[in-house]
């Protein structure tokens, strides 16, 4: 059984959405502000958190960037119809998803469920019984699946469960060009809509975290209007 947080300073939604997943099979924690949510979590982390981002004490994205400093476990943000920026700045810090408010708490559980059967793929090998259950080398880039670990120059890289598999559905073609909508495939399941912003975000903050181990990476190439493709060094 999954065990759900969730951040949100609007009650209503705390309960509502708590006895959906509750009635889903899932085990739910609530909180309604980011610091009580933070002060469980360094006790023990949840499975996945959903979190609003306006919030008392601590908002989403300082919880946020908190968690990533601990663990990769999926993250989806609750956002405002208006909050495109708050949208696009969440992917970017490694957030996995976002659901705009007022949402379909059907969407919801979707969205919960996808990513988590996403993580579990990864962790059991499971993402499919050929290539991709391999430890995957390319140049200076290791992949292993069933332990959801990456390495650039022999250094350690912390993914999230959507980066990690961007990255292994480019890096296991390379020089071959991956389009928007390949990527939202691998990414997110049939049922879950995302725009190319989405994808978009998540690239820049993968980018990101492998500069962050080696400032001139550059293997990730964006070919503008047609997709990415992976360079092998």
């Amino acid at each position: 059984m999954a065990r759900i947080a969730l951040v949100d300073d609007d009650r209503n939604i705390l309960t509502s959405v708590a006895m959906t997943l509750e009635a889903e099979g899932f085990e739910v924690e609530t909180y309604n502000d980011g610091q009580s949510a933070y002060d469980a979590f360094t006790r023990k982390m949840p499975d996945m958190a959903v979190l609003d981002i306006k919030m008392p004490r601590m908002d989403g994205m300082d919880l946020l960037q908190r968690i990533r400093q601990k663990t990769s476990m999926p993250v989806i943000f609750l956002t405002s119809k208006d909050d495109e920026i708050d949208e696009v700045l969440g992917l970017r810090m490694g957030a996995d998803d976002y659901v705009k408010k007022p949402f379909s708490q059907r969407l919801l559980v979707e969205r919960i469920r996808a990513l988590l059967r996403r993580q579990e793929a990864i962790a059991t090998g499971e993402v499919a019984v050929t290539e991709e259950t391999k430890i995957m080398e390319r140049g200076q880039l290791r992949m292993d699946p069933l332990r959801h670990s990456v390495t650039w120059k022999g250094l350690d890289v912390s993914l999230t469960v959507t980066e990690f598999m961007l990255l292994q559905a480019l890096a296991q073609r390379p020089g071959f060009v991956k389009s928007r909508d390949q990527l939202m495939d691998v990414a997110y399941d049939d049922q879950v809509y995302v725009d190319d912003r989405t994808i978009d975000s998540h690239i820049k903050r993968l980018r990101k975290k492998m500069r962050s181990v080696d400032d001139e990476f550059s293997a990730i190439e964006t070919l503008y209007g047609i997709g990415y493709r992976y360079n092998e060094a």
